[in-house]
């Protein structure tokens, strides 16, 4: 990279720094004085794992639109409350083109080549550095360089300053941008809803297939969320004592000590909470006697994201009814992993896994006509107690893969690399009169990550128990107080 290049425009020294009333005031000699006798060093960083790999990706991204500009944004911070923020998190697509895990950058690929326009560290020519709540070296840590992150990331990389005359200063080829992502971004290409939404597709269907790289991601966050898992259950009592709030603080550490994060909010389902689906207030009881549903993932540090399901007797043994709809649910499931195959359509887990419930829910006299009648697609009334797909993408995105054409997802054939999840469920209102009393309040779902691959699915989440007595087994070891 040349030195223009690599240059920052000149620093604007009226610009003033994100601030708030409550701020003490800031003399100027008080100003004068922290702008001065300051070391700095920029950091000799080793190339990411991931530069060579995004280098192929945006050759791809390239060659689906010849000769036209593309621009994908990381996104900038989301307010919490007032003044302060939500951790920052970049856009998937632009992480997985770039591998920039920065906010307040884009990601400009055109005619093969690539720029990335991103907001290095702050200057000690102004009074960012110790005085801006959002961007300042004092207040939230040191932002890498330009030549840090081109030097890591190899590519080239200028001053996100630089990206509004860069995409307006010359007239240029059709240019499409990745949108509601970056407010400032939006602003400064005129929109094109048919040519973004393309964009937005195609972004989408290029992450379709996992590398090896991407897999031993996958498989390091299943392997993490494993030991969440362990995590929780080696604190029974105070799971008992605190309830589903403490399941969820016990995996969220697990998940900042060995990833990024979380890969989406915790579901803690104690009880009649487990038939909600998303019940992410994780603010009730787990009681003797009844079962708690745990839907959790760990995210990576490259933001690849695990989602597996257990549902656990917090006794540590099922009742025999327990049991009974567990092993329903556990051979659904187990049968959909059998039917994701290359060359099967991506709906073959769901169709068979529905098979399964919907004669298990004919067994248990509950459908108002056969499990076939039921099973007709103008039909569907099994569906009162299964709610959901059994399947959706995995990846960066815990539904991965969004904008896909649908012919491709949900509706084409699966293939080698892709990585999908199996997640059958049942579940029985607390409130509904068509089920015996007995089953009403219950809820479980058992849902492991697959890789598809050329010997048949792979199961990336199996070092957790999922039948009725090996789950029982696990229990008896990993139960603490």
């Amino acid at each position: 990279m040349s030195e223009q290049e690599m240059t920052p425009p000149p620093v604007d020294h009226s610009s003033e720094p994100k601030t708030e009333q409550h701020d003490p005031a800031v003399p100027e000699a008080y100003a004068a004085f922290m702008r001065t006798g300051w070391g700095d060093r920029e950091l000799d960083l080793p190339r990411h794992p991931v530069a060579d790999r995004a280098a192929a990706r945006r050759a791809r991204l390239a060659a689906s639109f010849p000769g036209e500009r593309l621009v994908l944004p990381s996104g900038t911070f989301k307010v919490r409350a007032n003044d302060t923020d939500y951790v920052f998190r970049p856009d998937t697509a632009h992480a997985y083109f770039s591998g920039n895990l920065t906010s307040d950058a884009a990601l400009v690929v055109e005619d093969g080549d690539a720029v990335l326009y991103a907001r290095p560290r702050s200057s000690r020519e102004t009074d960012e550095f110790f005085r801006d709540r959002q961007y300042g070296e004092l207040w939230v840590g040191r932002r890498p360089s330009l030549r840090e992150i081109s030097d890591s990331l190899g590519i080239e990389t200028r001053h996100i300053d630089q990206l509004q005359d860069s995409l307006t200063s010359r007239s240029g080829p059709k240019t499409r941008v990745l949108r509601g992502i970056s407010p400032s971004v939006d602003r400064m290409v005129a929109a094109d809803t048919a040519l973004d939404a393309d964009l937005f597709r195609v972004v989408g269907e290029l992450r379709l297939l996992k590398d090896d790289w991407e897999i031993a991601e996958l498989q390091a966050a299943c392997d993490a969320t494993t030991l969440g898992f362990e995590d929780c259950v080696r604190e029974w009592r105070q799971v008992l004592e605190y309830g589903e709030r403490w399941i969820e603080g016990t995996f969220n550490r697990r998940a900042r000590v060995m990833g990024n994060a979380v890969g989406y909010d915790p579901i803690v389902g104690g009880g009649r909470h487990a038939t909600t689906l998303h019940w992410i207030d994780n603010s009730g009881p787990i009681a003797p006697g009844e079962l708690v549903l745990l839907d959790m993932g760990v995210e990576g540090h490259n933001l690849y994201t695990a989602d597996v399901t257990r549902t656990l007797p917090v006794d540590g043994t099922f009742t025999p009814l327990q049991r009974e709809l567990y092993d329903l649910v556990f051979t659904a499931q187990q049968r959909g992993i059998e039917a994701s195959v290359a060359g099967a359509p991506f709906l073959a887990a769901h169709n068979t896994a529905m098979g399964v419930l919907a004669h298990g829910l004919e067994g248990l006299d509950l459908l108002p006509c056969s499990a076939e009648e039921a099973l007709d697609p103008d039909s569907k009334v099994y569906a009162r107690w299964t709610l959901h797909g059994t399947s959706h993408m995995l990846g960066m995105d815990v539904h991965d893969c969004a904008g896909t054409s649908p012919d491709i997802y949900p509706k084409g054939d699966l293939e080698v690399g892709m990585v999908l999840t199996v997640e059958p469920g049942l579940y029985f209102q607390e409130d509904d009169l068509l089920v015996p009393e007995e089953l009403r309040g219950i809820g479980i779902r058992i849902e492991d990550d697959i890789v598809v691959t050329a010997d048949g699915p792979v199961n990336l989440s199996a070092s957790l128990p999922r039948t009725s007595a090996d789950v029982e087994e696990w229990m008896g070891r990993h139960l603490g107080g």
